[in-house]
């Protein structure tokens, strides 16, 4: 898993402001081809995802402000990396295709549980659908 982290916190370094803004508006349609993923052996992860892109949308509105930024960030390249076609292990790959989308994001909602937690608290996410295992 360091591998991972190591991987996300890179990537993650290069998101600023101007890109989350850039994101904000491209947000609703990436939520829209998240819910298409079928991933049997990642059930979890468009459920996952949405929650991450409402996060990131709630925190670039100003509407969240309890989240730390690295996670904003974090979670803003791991929906910047689900939403590219070409990552690590491509996704029309039967079985494994979506092995490297989910393990940048289950890192993420690892790594920011607490703060992840509140905030689903505070929003009426259910927690447990978003951090079930795969």
């Amino acid at each position: 898993m360091t591998e991972i982290v190591n991987f996300v916190v890179k990537g993650a370094s290069r998101i600023t402001p101007s890109i989350l803004e850039k994101m904000l508006r491209q947000l609703p349609l990436w939520k829209i081809e998240f819910t298409q993923i079928r991933a049997s052996r990642y059930p979890h992860l468009s459920i996952q995802l949405q929650f991450l892109s409402d996060a990131v949308e709630d925190f670039v509105d100003g509407v969240e402000k309890n989240l730390p930024y690295y996670a904003i960030a974090e979670a803003a390249f791991a929906l910047i990396y689900a939403h590219n076609k070409s990552d690590i292990i491509p996704d029309f790959i039967p079985e494994i295709g979506y092995a490297d989308d989910s393990g940048i994001v289950r890192s993420i909602l690892i790594r920011y549980e607490k703060a992840f937690f509140s905030y689903a608290e505070r929003n009426g996410f259910n927690w447990g659908m978003v951090t079930k295992n795969p």
